[in-house]
């Protein structure tokens, strides 16, 4: 009976470890990469940009520290879109249905504003991608997101401005859903690449229809999988994670 027992035990546990995000490094055309699968059917995603007095969480520590004060705790976690100097998030921005910022529809300045930028949308069960024009158009009913740019890949083609031999080379981090919005992936270079790089190993390398690049030079992921949890030298501002009870 004991042994039964112990069995069942370790089978649970095997199973309730399945539905966890799953991170992996791999190679694609010569460039490091950090992946992280969410899988939106067993997994539940967070945004995640102030504490409860107000100030913004800033580190993976943090907010894992704050989720365990109330029985959770984080797995997988990024940096989840670009901010200003005091955290709050240039674009739109919506956590649990409160609205922090809102939709930048126009072109501007930075890789913001080098249209068509894209919003991350999270809802029960599943996330998407979407060009910022077409959320508009659409105005799905989003529980959270986040607005960064530029898209990386729309509708399975690269950003059009994107150049082959681009010169701008960062650490680049960002995310990409499949098609029926159950899959997202989240992925940051672990080295410095162009854009035409990065949206390419969404494209073909992970082969998603949409993908949003987040950021770089500042990207961090925290990966457990991996014994990954970047700290660098500043707080950052959005952070979206994946959430489990302790």
């Amino acid at each position: 009976m004991t042994r039964l027992l112990a069995i069942a035990v370790l089978l649970g546990w095997t199973a309730c470890q399945a539905g966890a995000e799953t991170c992996r490094n791999e190679i694609y055309e010569g460039n490091k990469y950090s992946v992280c699968e969410v899988d939106l059917n067993s997994d539940k995603l967070g945004l995640f940009l102030y504490a409860a007095d107000g100030s913004p969480y800033g580190y993976f520590s943090t907010l894992d520290k704050a989720l365990k004060e109330q029985g959770k705790r984080l797995g997988f976690a990024m940096n989840a879109g670009m901010y200003h100097e005091n955290r709050a998030p240039v674009g739109y921005y919506l956590e649990n249905g409160e609205q922090v910022q809102r939709v930048i529809s126009s072109a501007g300045p930075g890789n913001f504003g080098l249209v068509p930028n894209g919003v991350l949308c999270l809802r029960a069960g599943r996330a998407d991608v979407f060009e910022t024009k077409r959320f508009m158009r659409q105005a799905p009913k989003c529980t959270s997101a986040t607005q960064s740019g530029p898209m990386l890949v729309i509708d399975g083609k690269l950003h059009p401005k994107f150049l082959k031999d681009g010169t701008s080379r960062y650490v680049r981090n960002g995310v990409g859903t499949s098609a029926d919005g159950k899959k997202a992936y989240f992925a940051i270079s672990n080295e410095v690449v162009n854009f035409y790089d990065f949206g390419v190993f969404f494209r073909d390398g992970l082969k998603l229809p949409n993908a949003l690049y987040f950021d770089g030079n500042i990207s961090r992921m925290r990966a457990p999988e991996l014994g990954r949890n970047d700290i660098g030298f500043s707080p950052l501002g959005p952070i979206i994670g994946v959430v489990a009870d302790q």
